[in-house]
């Protein structure tokens, strides 16, 4: 759990770890979390030991073959869900304070809403959309086949079990939405889980831990164990006790978590990174002017999903980035607690230090900087980077090759439709897309041509129905939707005769 006292303190002990159904000090390495707007530590508090990671498993693993959460009926677990979410509505204003000083997302900016309300509203929209799933569903066979030789009567039926114990690691940017994603599916179909969170953004993972046991979520069901480094991590993934990884990170790690769980076979969901197109027909090029404003100010762009390769037509290629320079020039960063800010700072100084990295390695191989491209020369703390636009020759680039994850936009100019489909396909990743244009048709013609695991066409969507995951290195599996439910269930056959 995590105090509210806490979330003022500059050197605090009031956080605590949930095993087993008990909030406990943690025994490990101390995780010091930074507000990155300040470069302020704000809370210190002990992590998880090797030790106490084995008890979560150990305790998650004994709640589910014990039968306490996976037997209960669906209608039982979807009861729980609601209250577990109703808890934390009540608690919205101090959850806000918690992501405003954790991840340093501005209190006033339109991505609060995505950062809080939105992942409480679509998970308790997920939550009756479980209710109408079917446990059991027949196998379709012929009629043929459904009186044996004997002259038996032949039933095959699918049923959809609990996978068993799943571990969830998740990252820093959206921290509530990304933990509720991963619970909550994993909870509702009978699986026990084990929470690991980014060691930058715990406190939202731990203020779970009192409204789960309010809930009546029973003991060993769900474990939240935070760690300063990665070793109860290693172990998740390990574990032969554990059935299910999912992780949402960089593909890098992805990797490792898959070769690190290929060693017990365990099912593996992977949401990794991403570096996503948004292609402007040439009906719609007006609509570029907004482009990279919906990067940057969506939490600095540190958002898998966001659009930081911009394809418009070679002719209009200057005065859409003139148009995107103008749109964000006079936006108020700064301290994400005055209502006013619009974009706050990336999280660490090495995430910053990306930033410029990648702006150096851009302009080295003939890129232009259009707008930004520095650290604000008014703001001598925080981990604050300039909105910036950059002028690509091509799609070989560095910055349109590699994800940067900070307010940092890459504009292309592409000769042809072919050749902006050719570009946006040039990439190890697959997460997302956007295709504008006025003719619907051709751009949905266009959309179907990416090779990516979402594509939106004129606008986006966020709903608990609609599933989303990645292509290539951008992950495998998919979270949210039928698909995202189905996923933390493991497939059983059972053929039934009289």
């Amino acid at each position: 759990m995590i105090s509210a006292a806490a979330t003022r303190s500059t050197d605090s002990e009031a956080c605590s770890l949930l095993i087993d159904g008990r909030s406990v000090a943690g025994e490990g390495e101390v995780i010091a979390v930074e507000n990155p707007a300040t470069e302020e530590i704000f809370v210190r508090f002990p992590g998880a030991s090797p030790a106490q990671f084995d008890a979560a498993i150990g305790a998650a693993r004994r709640a589910f073959d014990s039968g306490v959460w996976s037997l209960k009926p669906p209608g039982e677990r979807a009861a729980v869900a609601r209250r577990l979410l109703d808890r934390l509505l009540a608690q919205r204003a101090m959850l806000q304070d918690v992501i405003v000083r954790e991840t340093g997302c501005p209190a006033g900016s339109p991505v609060m809403f995505a950062q809080l309300d939105s992942p409480l509203k679509a998970t308790r929209d997920l939550v009756d959309l479980y209710l109408t799933l079917p446990e059991v569903e027949d196998s379709g066979q012929p009629f043929s086949e459904r009186i044996n030789p004997a002259g038996a009567l032949v039933l095959s039926v699918r049923r959809h079990a609990p996978i068993g114990v799943v571990a969830a690691i998740s990252a820093y940017n959206f921290p509530l939405f990304l933990n509720l994603w991963k619970i909550v599916p994993a909870l509702l179909v009978g699986d026990t889980v084990v929470l690991r969170p980014s060691p930058l953004t715990p406190l939202s993972a731990l203020a779970l831990a009192d409204a789960a046991r309010e809930a009546g979520i029973p003991d060993g069901v769900l474990n939240i164990v935070a760690e300063a480094g990665s070793e109860g991590a290693v172990l998740l993934t390990t574990d032969p006790r554990v059935d299910m990884v999912t992780f949402t990170g960089s593909n890098e790690v992805g990797a490792r978590v898959m070769a690190q769980a290929a060693g017990t076979l365990k099912r593996v969901q992977l949401e990794l990174g991403g570096k996503s197109a948004q292609i402007y027909l040439p009906d719609s090029v007006e609509r570029a002017a907004s482009a990279a404003a919906s990067v940057c100010l969506a939490h600095a762009g540190q958002g898998c999903v966001l659009g930081t390769r911009v394809l418009v037509p070679e002719a209009d290629k200057a005065r859409v980035m003139e148009a995107m320079a103008a749109s964000l020039r006079g936006v108020v960063i700064g301290d994400p607690q005055d209502p006013r800010t619009q974009m706050g700072p990336v999280i660490s100084a090495a995430q910053r230090a990306r930033c410029e990295t990648y702006v150096r390695l851009a302009t080295e191989a003939g890129a232009k900087v259009v707008l930004g491209g520095a650290r604000p020369a008014h703001l001598s703390r925080g981990y604050f980077f300039e909105p910036t636009i950059l002028d690509l020759p091509d799609n070989k680039n560095p910055a349109a090759q590699d994800e940067i994850f900070g307010p940092v936009v890459g504009v292309i100019g592409y000769r042809s439709l072919d050749h902006a489909v050719e570009m946006a396909n040039d990439t190890v990743f697959g997460l997302s897309g956007y295709v504008f244009g006025k003719d619907l048709r051709q751009a949905a013609e266009i959309a179907q041509r990416l090779r990516t695991g979402t594509v939106n066409v004129n606008s986006g969507m966020m709903s608990a129905y609609v599933s989303s995951g990645g292509w290539g290195r951008s992950g495998q599996g998919r979270e949210r939707g039928i698909e995202g439910l189905r996923f933390y269930q493991q497939l059983q056959i059972l053929n039934l005769a009289n």
